[in-house]
């Protein structure tokens, strides 16, 4: 079957700076991928390359096997863009249905407002929409022409922890149905929870590719995980090769958990919430990248 997405040796350059460096990148349909990557490493200009907002430097993309703008002319793609905008003073229902309208074959609007979750927003002004709200929009401003590939560039960023378990649980009913989801974003905990395959790029070039779980067995050692809201010194603990966690939660990437246990437990009262286990995807990604967010 034709991939949904085949990029050959991508180069992108703007200016004397190269953004994406002979890239190789297959995906077949039905799969959900994930694009991880540090600001820079070139996930969102591989993802515009995709959407033939530009012409690269070198390389070809096929996108359904067609160009990147054929297929979009086609309504073969459905994109959300980490910059998209509405259009001020129009009320949701009144972009819907003009979007869905270009469409041969929309999805059926009624179906659609219940997929992506915006139902009691059709009246509201574009203006007055939360984050979150816009997001959904765009997401089925997407959808409209029913497109095999939707390609999502940081899709959560406005959204709150209940929109993004509802978000994906939307991209996971979508995949289902069989539509191929290609999304970049720095959100590693939905990555892991619903990608089918992840692939790290980094300084412009794909540093690993499968799944989760296999991303994770290339990192040794295991992971750390306690509460803590001061993070000094925990660097220098021995074995530990990186720190990371969000908040108060500590993650440490150790090649000896005993020592470094045997260290924490020496140096403080408490551990809350202590937890062992393998390297997390963060731990295995800030390994691949350098240690850098």
């Amino acid at each position: 079957m034709t991939p949904a997405l085949d990029i050959r040796g991508l180069t992108v350059r703007y200016g004397g700076t190269t953004a994406v460096h002979d890239l190789d990148l297959t995906i077949g349909r039905g799969e959900t991928v994930a694009l991880l990557g540090t600001n820079g490493a070139g996930k969102s200009s591989t993802v515009n390359a995709a959407l033939g907002l530009f012409r690269p430097a070198a390389g070809t993309v096929e996108v359904l096997g067609r160009s990147p703008l054929a297929a979009v002319r086609a309504g073969g793609v459905g994109a959300m863009l980490q910059h998209g905008g509405l259009p001020s003073e129009t009320r949701v229902g009144e972009v819907l249905r003009l979007v869905a309208g270009r469409y041969e074959e929309p999805w059926p609007v009624t179906d659609l407002v219940t997929t992506t979750g915006i139902d009691g927003l059709l009246d509201r002004r574009c203006e007055q929409l939360s984050g979150g709200q816009r997001q959904r929009v765009l997401l089925a401003l997407a959808l409209a022409g029913t497109p095999p590939l939707l390609v999502l560039d940081e899709p959560t960023s406005a959204m709150d922890v209940e929109g993004r378990q509802a978000f994906w649980a939307t991209m996971r009913d979508l995949a289902g149905r069989g539509h191929t989801v290609v999304f970049a974003t720095h959100h590693l905990a939905e990555a892991d929870a619903v990608a089918d395959r992840v692939v790290v790029v980094d300084g412009g070039r794909v540093v690993a590719d499968g799944s989760s779980a296999a991303i994770k067995s290339r990192i040794a050692g295991r992971t750390v995980r306690f509460s803590c809201p001061d993070r000094t010194g925990l660097g220098d603990l021995p074995g530990v090769t990186a720190v990371g966690g969000t908040g108060d939660l500590v993650e440490l990437a150790t090649t000896d958990a005993e020592a470094t246990l045997r260290a924490l437990l020496t140096a403080r009262d408490r551990l809350p919430e202590l937890e062992v286990a393998g390297a997390s995807l963060e731990q295995a990604f800030l390994t691949l990248t350098g240690g850098t967010r």
